[in-house]
């Protein structure tokens, strides 16, 4: 049988450094933003917990519990960005230059150009930096590794990066195609005191794992200690019992950074649904209403009998909505467990997913400078 098993391939890469660009004289610590990431409360967002389980005995606790995983996955491409920009910060990359470097990594040549007053994505920035891998900057994809636009005041900046190009080591042979892109801003367009974007396409797909994720999109805002979260996590490959390949977690989710408390509400639409609304997502979707069914199906088929009630009802144990985290993961759902969960529970209401099409059809493009091509 096939397993529900989740790894988050690629997405802990070995960085590189800038070990060749560095000034004699002192920079300002300020140059560039200090912060490029929203921190997630653990309660919703962690990798640590991965498990297998059979597609056959899967209920809602595995659901909700990988939702922690996925989230933890968008956490970790804004880590990459975030280190990524203390790398730049350290050596004070904020006026125009071009340089070359010779990667500790992948031993590969890289070339960095800064310039001043990029524009991208409809919006001028007051630096742009691209890195490209100078062998192949010929290829197709022009040999693009990383670009960052970013202002200063307020604090907004968008970050692009493709693994493949910034580390060609043999670890990152299957990312070849893989790229993400952040969005962070402290401008309050959302409504937040901070707000991100993670977005994410072409993971790798390994063919023993075949509820990997494919694409991402995640929205992260925070305001006071309460850190919102919607979107979606495609999963081209995944099947639930006899259903029909791909699946869309669709989920809306919040956290609390002191109390480390969490709640969230699962979809699970097909891959390629076309629709935004939040009550087709969430509610038509819903892990009970699309379990019902499956298990209903599914059992019929493998015993020539319907399904009898208490065996239902064990498969859709915890498949309420919503769930409740606590710092050790999911405790249960449908009623909350305490009072403390209520401002939570206040905050999910308002937020709804992406549309899965969208995210199944997912494409995040370098800005192309002319210099790599």
């Amino acid at each position: 049988m096939k397993k529900l098993s989740l790894v988050l391939t690629g997405i802990l890469m070995v960085f590189f450094v800038f070990t060749s660009c560095q000034k004699e004289k002192g920079f300002d610590e300020n140059s560039l933003p200090a912060k490029f990431k929203i921190d997630i409360p653990d309660a919703i967002s962690n990798s640590s917990n991965q498990k297998s389980v059979m597609v056959d005995e899967v209920n809602g606790d595995e659901i909700y519990e990988h939702l922690r995983f996925f989230i933890a996955v968008g956490e970790g491409a804004a880590d990459i960005t975030q280190n990524l920009i203390y790398g730049i910060r350290q050596y004070d990359l904020d006026q125009a230059m071009t340089f070359s470097f010779v990667s500790d990594d992948d031993g590969r040549t890289k070339n960095v150009t800064v310039i001043e007053n990029g524009d991208y994505d409809g919006k001028t920035w007051q630096f742009q930096l691209t890195l490209t891998d100078a062998e192949a900057e010929m290829d197709e994809d022009g040999g693009y590794a990383m670009q960052i636009f970013w202002n200063n005041n307020p604090v907004q900046g968008i970050a692009i990066l493709k693994p493949y190009n910034i580390n060609r080591s043999d670890s990152l042979e299957a990312w070849v195609h893989g790229i993400f892109r952040i969005d962070y801003s402290e401008a309050g367009e959302y409504g937040y005191e901070q707000s991100m974007i993670v977005s994410i396409d072409e993971l790798p797909l390994p063919a023993d794992e075949p509820y990997a994720i494919s694409s991402m999109k995640m929205f992260v805002g925070k305001t006071g200690n309460i850190v919102d979260v919607y979107g979606n996590s495609g999963h081209r490959n995944a099947i639930f019992f006899n259903s029909a390949e791909g699946f869309d977690w669709a989920f809306v989710a919040a956290g609390n950074q002191v109390s480390n408390l969490g709640v969230a509400e699962v979809g699970l639409p097909p891959y390629t649904l076309d629709s935004d609304n939040r009550t087709v997502l969430l509610k038509d979707y819903s892990i009970h209403t699309v379990f019902t069914n499956l298990i209903t199906d599914w059992y019929f088929a493998e015993n020539g009998v319907n399904i009898d009630s208490l065996t239902l009802a064990a498969y859709l144990e915890n498949a309420e909505a919503p769930g409740f985290f606590n710092q050790d993961g999911f405790i249960g759902s449908g009623d909350a467990p305490t009072s403390d969960f209520d401002e939570l529970v206040s905050s999910i209401a308002e937020l709804s997913p992406y549309n899965p099409a969208t995210i199944a059809n997912l494409t995040i493009e370098f800005k192309e400078t002319g210099s790599a091509k």
